[in-house]
């Protein structure tokens, strides 16, 4: 194939300079004997760079792969112990951890990706480490101003309303002297701490007695029941 474009390109070259002109190209190539050893020497260094670029690359993804994974380890675990303690704190560090480790798993794909050529992998490599801090960021602040406003508890996770306030409910509304009622409770760190508002019914009995008994059954219901206070009501505003 080699010859045949020599020959081609020759013949080509023989019409641009007139029918009478002869070109003569080599149809192989070789080098002088003693450029052989050069060559050689030459071949061995690029052999040599590329092992040590593999070898470099390999030993800085088991660094970076090294640093990720105590992250990960303690990440899960936090993330167990904030489900168990209602601690939004400590989920929070625990998806700081998941950011270190994820960061380093993205840093080990872009120096893998610029050793194997792809100049664009470390900035999306970044882009994507950026997006992740982004996002984090701006769900910890978003929990950070809407806890304080005093709204409805929320999960560890804030992922959904907590359940207990509908449990709290049910339970007042079980009891022989309810005929309505309505939870109403906000987080301060740990515990929870609000007012259960019930409706008696016509002829209830001893009131006070029955509040504080009330008062102890709800914070037996979760460790996490502070302060509820139970107020009597005639009736409950819808």
């Amino acid at each position: 194939m080699e010859r045949f474009l020599l020959t081609r390109s020759g013949e080509e070259l023989g019409r641009l300079l007139g029918r009478g002109a002869a070109v003569r190209l080599r149809p192989d190539f070789e080098r002088p004997p003693e450029l052989e050893a050069v060559h050689r020497k030459a071949v061995r260094l690029e052999w040599f760079s590329i092992v040590y670029l593999a070898s470099a690359i390999a030993v800085l993804a088991a660094v970076l792969g090294s640093s990720g994974l105590p992250p990960v380890l303690l990440g899960r675990a936090k993330q167990r112990l904030a489900a168990q303690l209602h601690d939004k704190v400590l989920y929070a560090d625990a998806e700081m951890n998941k950011a270190d480790w994820a960061t380093a798993g993205a840093a080990i794909l872009a120096v893998m990706g610029i050793g194997a050529g792809l100049w664009w992998a470390g900035a999306v490599a970044g882009i994507v480490i950026s997006l992740d801090i982004v996002h984090d960021g701006y769900g910890n602040a978003r929990t950070a101003v809407h806890d304080p406003m005093d709204r409805r508890p929320t999960t560890y996770d804030n992922a959904k309303p907590l359940p207990l306030v509908d449990e709290i409910e049910a339970h007042l509304r079980a009891l022989p002297w309810v005929t309505g009622a309505e939870v109403r409770l906000r987080e301060e760190g740990h515990v929870l701490v609000g007012e259960a508002y019930v409706v008696p019914v016509e002829s209830p009995g001893d009131v006070p007695q029955l509040v504080e008994r009330t008062t102890r059954a709800m914070e037996d219901l979760d460790w996490r029941l502070h302060d509820v206070a139970v107020v009597v009501l005639p009736r409950l505003d819808s």
